[in-house]
């Protein structure tokens, strides 16, 4: 989401005190690696997901370097 919250089981319905942070990050990561179209936080980035993954993959990549750029850009 835009504020940069996550929706993400383990840390809400599912969660339980077993899970430690590298449970949390291997959750995170996997939502990133594998996004569920039929829940998005973005409908119009899963409409893209579902109907052609090298171009949501390209401007998921693309938005990436844009935000590592901006990041340094405001550190200097």
């Amino acid at each position: 989401y835009a504020d940069g919250s996550i929706c993400l089981d383990i840390l809400q319905r599912n969660w339980s005190p077993t899970y430690d942070v590298c449970a949390v990050l291997t959750s995170i990561r996997s939502l990133l690696n594998d996004p569920n179209p039929n829940s998005p936080a973005n409908n119009e980035a899963a409409k893209l997901f579902l109907e052609n993954r090298r171009l949501y993959e390209s401007k998921v990549r693309k938005l990436v370097e844009e935000s590592i750029i901006a990041d340094q850009v405001n550190t200097d």
